[in-house]
């Protein structure tokens, strides 16, 4: 059975098609199908043809993740493989793109776009992964969704803050962290500090969550507000602001619901398991993980979501160690809500926040260090199918502090033929650093001579 590469460009409404061969001759030459009907139906003609010009023939075929616009084809094609043998992937735009600059081309069009695609399928088929059904589609369509509304909460929330900061900034003390409901409740009533200092005590106090104390307190502050705004236009946008956050956030709370009713998923129980993980965050950590079995190693997830460190060390240069971001930041915008949750209420994790604290990190670092070690804790749960428990990633711990250790007792000697010659032009840095291994290495010859002797004593 032979192969062949078919490369997808998808743009909105039409799409360019390419055949290759293994060694990347082009086999069918480019075409353009519109995205109707009568565009799928030629895309089966098509197949058809060449099914029976070449009957032994494996077609691989990958399209460019093109926010949605891949859809249609990419499921057109997931028919097709009842009647032919056809592959079908999404293939990561970053991969592509990387693959055309080795390719050192200069220009971009949908042809050669759709060729480049068919090379990278050739070049890295091994790393696709050809999945024959998205099962979290719909999941990750009304996911999508919500993350668009907390967007707009988000937005809402910082237009609030600003006119707040105006009308009654003595309210916001009580938004350090997040705004509460009371708050908002509080504001519908009393827009600005001016309504409120000649508010009753009961009308205040009527809110959820508002004490006759709290409420005092509340008044006394507005009538010594230092409050700049008090006009009816900023008190309505105020009130507007207000009704429509806390809208939003039940609109959140029934969407995510409804997933949890009407899509009963296993492993968002079992991410759950891990304290710190509401319904929400384990539902969108499912979502942008898909499925876990395309990551054969812990090491490719925590890449994959740009959550690794990275560092340059060439010559005698060496830049600072720092998170890597690349890839999809929905991902780590939710492991790190959910770092600062787990900071406070799982033990595990608080251990690792504070043992880095203690080693001279700063707090956004530590967090950063929490967030790799959630994902990999995540990683380890989806692959293995086991609730979390601290007890086995307390002996994945002890196993990797073992590792590290017998590893650092390995000098950087062994990496070299000859010894550091004298007479080498290098530069200064890179002279001390040689005296630095050379006195290393002095000194664990003398410990190994002083052992051998003690020993002879004996």
């Amino acid at each position: 059975m032979s192969n062949y590469y078919l490369g997808i460009d998808v743009s909105k409404g039409y799409a360019d098609f390419i055949m290759l061969d293994e060694k990347k001759n082009i086999v069918e030459t480019n075409f353009q199908l519109d995205d109707t009907f009568n565009g799928h139906t030629m895309l089966y003609q098509f197949f058809n043809k060449f099914f029976a010009t070449y009957p032994d023939a494996m077609v691989f075929a990958g399209l460019e993740s093109t926010g949605g616009y891949e859809n249609n084809w990419y499921y057109k094609l997931h028919t097709f493989q009842e009647y032919f043998h056809i592959n079908v992937a999404r293939v990561n735009p970053k991969g592509t793109d990387h693959n055309n600059k080795a390719n050192l081309n200069r220009i971009t069009t949908d042809r050669l776009a759709a060729k480049n695609i068919a090379e990278y399928l050739i070049n890295h088929l091994d790393k696709i992964n050809f999945q024959q059904e998205d099962y979290f589609y719909p999941v990750r369509r009304k996911w999508n969704f919500i993350h668009s509304l907390t967007m707009h909460r988000a937005k809402l929330l910082s237009q609030l803050e600003s006119l707040v900061y105006d009308a009654n900034p003595e309210l916001l003390t009580f938004c350090k962290n997040k705004t509460p409901q009371w708050v908002l409740r509080l504001l519908q009533v009393c827009p600005a500090a001016e309504a409120l200092a000649v508010a009753g005590i009961d009308t205040v106090a009527n809110i959820p969550y508002i004490t006759t104390k709290k409420a005092h307190a509340l008044i006394k502050n507005a009538q010594s507000s230092i409050a700049s705004a008090a006009d009816p236009l900023t008190k309505d946008t105020i009130m507007y602001l207000s009704e429509e956050i806390m809208y939003l956030t039940k609109k959140i709370d029934d969407q995510v619901e409804k997933i949890v009713q009407h899509y009963s998923l296993p492993a968002v129980k079992l991410i759950k398991t891990f304290i710190g993980i509401s319904d929400a965050s384990a539902i969108g950590l499912l979502v942008l993980i898909g499925s876990v079995e395309r990551f054969n190693k812990v090491k490719q997830i925590t890449s994959f979501f740009g959550l690794h460190p990275v560092f340059k060390k060439s010559g005698d240069g060496k830049s600072g160690i720092k998170m890597s971001k690349q890839g999809n930041k929905k991902m780590r915008a939710i492991l790190f809500m959910v770092a600062l949750n787990a900071i406070t209420h799982n033990p595990v994790i608080k251990e690792v926040y504070t043992r880095n604290l203690k080693k001279g990190k700063t707090r956004m670092d530590a967090i950063g260090v929490c967030m790799h070690k959630i994902l990999r804790i995540i990683y380890g749960m989806l692959k293995n199918n086991q609730p979390f428990d601290p007890a086995i990633d307390k002996k994945n711990h002890e196993r990797i502090m073992q590792k590290k250790n017998k590893d650092n007792t390995k000098t950087n000697s062994v990496r070299r033929y000859q010894k550091h010659d004298i007479y080498a032009p290098v530069s200064r840095r890179q002279n001390k650093k040689r005296k630095e291994q050379e006195d290393v290495s002095r000194r664990c010859c003398r410990q190994t001579r002083d052992q051998l002797t003690y020993s002879s004593l004996l």
